[in-house]
């Protein structure tokens, strides 16, 4: 790839838009599913593999089922997603939206990895 190209695609890159919002990481073999709230989405499967591969991940119930059952054995899927231009409080926004997924899908105990909401 020449040097003009390679510049032309970085800057196509760089005017993306980004989104924040609500990811899902399920384990397909024994159907558990991982939420999260995230602010920005672009590129976000790439550092869980990372950090997952690297026993780096903060959840430990996911990061061992992902040395039993290998990367393979994982999809990862956006569930909601919103400009990061179209919000004032990107924060409050994403807390309520991760509270409302994990209401509807109760990713907990057998179900999945999340840790069950405080109230």
């Amino acid at each position: 790839m020449n040097q003009e190209r390679k510049k032309q695609l970085l800057e196509e890159y760089k005017t993306m838009p980004t989104y924040y919002g609500i990811i899902q990481i399920k384990n397909e073999k024994n159907g558990k599913i991982f939420i999260e709230a995230v602010p920005n989405i672009k590129n976000r499967w790439h550092f869980y593999k990372l950090n997952l591969d690297n026993n780096f991940y903060r959840n430990s119930l996911l990061q061992a089922d992902w040395f039993t059952y290998k990367e393979e054995s994982f999809s990862y899927e956006v569930l909601w997603k919103k400009k990061t231009d179209d919000v004032d409080n990107m924060k409050e926004e994403l807390k309520k939206r991760k509270k409302e997924w994990l209401l509807k899908l109760e990713p907990y105990g057998e179900k999945g990895y999340n840790k069950p909401m405080r109230e």
